[in-house]
C-alpha cells in the first residue's frame, strides 16, 4: 500500500466514516472525539492547537492572515483548545488577532505563567488576558516549573475568585520527570498537567501518565511529533494496510491516534504553520481509535521503518 499524498488526503476528508466509540472512557461526538476533564461533565476534543515556533511571526501582516486561516480551519475541524505562552515570543499577540478576526464559542483557551515573583506573575497573567482579548482563561498553567510554588498559591486564589477555570503545570522534552510526579501525587488542587509523550518517546508511560490517571489528572501532550522530526522519520515509508482500520490516511494521523488512544491521555497540541497540515491534524480527531493490541502493533511497525 503506497501512502496517499496529502492533496488525496484533503479530497477525501470530507468523506470521513462516522466515529466509532473504543472501550475506554471516550465520549462519543457526532462530529469529533472527545475526552472528559478528570473529575468533571467537561469535554475537550482530544487534538487541539499548540504554537510554539508558528505563531511568533511579530506583525507581518501576510503571516498573520496565513495564521487566521490556521486558526479558521481549526474551529471548522472541530478544534478546541489553543495552547500558548508568554516565552513564545508575539505568539499570544498573534493568537488574540486570529481570534479577532475569526471569532468561536467552542474554544478552550490555555496559556501559562512564565516569571519570577508573585506580582510579576500576576501582571503577566493580566497581560496574557489582554493579548488574546478574553475575559478569563479555561486553563492557566505554570511554565517548566518557574517558580511554581509561589504560581501555584496565586492560581490557587484565581481558580476559587472563578478568574480561571482549571490551574496545571508543564514541562517537555522529558525534563523534570520525577518533579512532575511528585506534583501529580501531591498537589490535588492541580487540575491539568502537560508533558512529552509520543510513539518514539515513551518515557512516560512508566510513571507519569499511570500517576495523572490514579490522580484524576487531565493530560496534554505537546511535541507529538518532535517538531517534524517523527513525520520526517517516516515521510517515505508506506502505512500499513491495517492503519485503515483506525481510519488513518497519512502519518501525522497515525502518530497523533497512537497518542490519544492512551487511556490516560486528554489532548495532543501538535502546532503547525500550514492550513493543509492543520486539516491533516484535526483528522486524527474523528474515526476510530487504536486498541492496546494495536497500540503495540503501531510501536512495532514504526520502529521497522
Amino acid at each position: 500500500m503506497t501512502k496517499p499524498g496529502r492533496r488525496q488526503f484533503l479530497q477525501t476528508i470530507a468523506g470521513l466514516s462516522a466515529l466509532t466509540v473504543t472501550p475506554w472512557a471516550i465520549a462519543q461526538s457526532r462530529q469529533k472525539l472527545v475526552k472528559r476533564i478528570p473529575g468533571t461533565n467537561e469535554d475537550i476534543p482530544v487534538v487541539g492547537m499548540g504554537s510554539w515556533g508558528t505563531f511568533d511571526v511579530g506583525s507581518n501582516a501576510r503571516l498573520r492572515e496565513q495564521r487566521v486561516a490556521i486558526l479558521q480551519n481549526f474551529f471548522k475541524q472541530g478544534g478546541g483548545l489553543i495552547d500558548s505562552s508568554p516565552m513564545y515570543g508575539s505568539s499570544e499577540a498573534n493568537i488574540g488577532y486570529c481570534l479577532e478576526e475569526t471569532g468561536s464559542d467552542t474554544m478552550f483557551s490555555a496559556t501559562k505563567v512564565w516569571v519570577l515573583g508573585q506580582e510579576r506573575g500576576i501582571d503577566q497573567m493580566n497581560e496574557s488576558a489582554s493579548l488574546w482579548g478574553v475575559k478569563r482563561f479555561d486553563l492557566m498553567q505554570i511554565h517548566n516549573f518557574l517558580d511554581w510554588k509561589t504560581h501555584l498559591r496565586t492560581l490557587r486564589r484565581w481558580k476559587e475568585e472563578g478568574r480561571v477555570r482549571y490551574i496545571g503545570i508543564t514541562t517537555s522534552h522529558g525534563r523534570r520527570t520525577h518533579d512532575m510526579a511528585q506534583v501529580i501525587a501531591n498537589e490535588p488542587d492541580l487540575d491539568f498537567v502537560q508533558f512529552t509523550y509520543n510513539i518514539a518517546d515513551r518515557d512516560a508511560e512508566r510513571r507519569l501518565l499511570p500517576l495523572a490517571a490514579e490522580h484524576g489528572k487531565a493530560v496534554i501532550i505537546n511535541r507529538p511529533f518532535r517538531r517534524k522530526q517523527l513525520i520526517n522519520a517516516v515521510a517515505r515509508s508506506p502505512l500499513p494496510d491495517w492503519a485503515a482500520d483506525i481510519e488513518c490516511d497519512s502519518w501525522p494521523q497515525f502518530l497523533l491516534k497512537f497518542i490519544v488512544s492512551h487511556p490516560a491521555i486528554t489532548c495532543a497540541i501538535p502546532a503547525t504553520s500550514r492550513v493543509d497540515h492543520m486539516i491533516e491534524n484535526m483528522s486524527a480527531c474523528h474515526g476510530s481509535l487504536p486498541d492496546a493490541a494495536m497500540r503495540q502493533e503501531m510501536i512495532r511497525y514504526f520502529e521497522t521503518v
